[in-house]
């Protein structure tokens, strides 16, 4: 279901007021009007239903209904395996790849982007102007999906950033487990494989158009990244990222239905 996210808490008496680009949203692309309903999703991460109380002068007037929401997230919840975090750590490519990338990263509930520069990226790291549009496609993406997970962007880091942050976050989570997606099979591994105990935090790496060089992927084998490949054919890198998600996803969400020992 689409879930509209508000940028702050609703008033003491629930009452939430809309305007700008949020208001043009509801009122004019979705055509809202009072007495209907919409399900929000509050910075505090509950889920909320609001009733439209008017829409007049630019402003959207609304009351948050949170006791409609607990029963459809509780319901929602039910039977759902416990995913964990899930980083992407993305080569910078050519053009506006990088756009459709967080774009979909986002609609996948990745908790994390990490663009980097890779010795193959052609582009010069984005400015300011880029990470803000970036950060309006993951609003975007998260409303039309209708994500809980809270996707975060950083700045793009050169390589000294990237495995030092790889560093940190193995130190927040002890056992993170990173994978370099790689168009050669480098080790009698998988996914499935790597995924036999479910780790507290995945990083995946993925590499801009040209993948990673040689040097660049033995600096991520002696980081603690295990080499992976995808299927026989070589992916794009736009595709790799979310091919390599949906898969991780997919495992772990229904590893109580793995068949094991099966001939």
């Amino acid at each position: 279901m689409k879930r509209f996210i508000l940028n702050s808490e609703p008033e003491r008496n629930g009452t939430v007021r809309l305007t700008g680009e949020d208001y043009h949203y509801l009122a004019r692309v979705r055509r809202l009007a009072p007495g209907e309903y919409f399900p929000g999703l509050l910075p505090s991460g509950e889920k909320v239903l609001i009733r439209i109380d008017s829409v007049d002068g630019g402003v959207l007037t609304g009351t948050v209904a949170p006791e409609n929401a607990a029963s459809e997230a509780a319901a929602s919840a039910a039977g759902q395996p416990g995913m964990p975090p899930l980083v992407l750590f993305q080569g910078l490519p050519k053009g506006e790849k990088m756009d459709l990338i967080v774009r979909q990263a986002a609609e996948g509930g990745l908790a994390e982007i990490v663009p980097f520069t890779a010795e193959y990226s052609v582009p010069k790291p984005p400015g300011q102007a880029k990470l803000s549009r970036w950060r309006r496609i993951i609003k975007e993406a998260r409303q039309q999906s209708g994500s809980g997970v809270e996707t975060a962007i950083r700045a793009p880091l050169c390589a000294d950033e990237l495995f030092a942050y790889w560093e940190t976050l193995k130190i927040q989570h002890p056992g993170a487990l990173g994978l370099a997606l790689h168009q050669i099979p480098l080790e009698n591994n998988s996914i499935h494989g790597y995924l036999d105990n479910i780790p507290p935090l995945i990083v995946a790496a993925v590499g801009p158009e040209g993948g990673f060089s040689p040097s660049e992927l033995g600096r991520f084998r002696e980081a603690g990244f295990r080499p992976v490949t995808i299927g026989g054919t070589v992916l794009r890198t736009e595709t790799a990222a979310v091919y390599a998600a949906a898969a991780i996803h997919i495992i772990v969400q229904e590893r109580d239905s793995w068949e094991t020992g099966k001939k």
